[in-house]
């Protein structure tokens, strides 16, 4: 299982995927606020979302945990 993570502290605006999508490498999977500014996390795997770790309003610290793929 691969992780995808949070590279900064903020709290999630969107999530673009469920559990079960297809993800692609530099695909947007959610989106953060911080600092007022909007912050894309792009996958950085091909695979398959086993889990989504975070829902919208959650605020999460740099190094998180936010989507499982495998």
């Amino acid at each position: 299982m691969k992780e995808i993570t949070a590279s900064m502290a903020g709290t999630v605006l969107n999530v673009f995927l469920s559990a079960g999508d297809e993800v692609t490498e530099g695909q947007e999977v959610l989106m953060l606020e911080s600092m007022k500014m909007e912050i894309p996390v792009e996958s950085t795997f091909v695979g398959k979302i086993v889990e989504v770790k975070v829902n919208i309003g959650d605020f999460v610290n740099e190094g998180d945990v936010l989507v499982v793929v495998e």
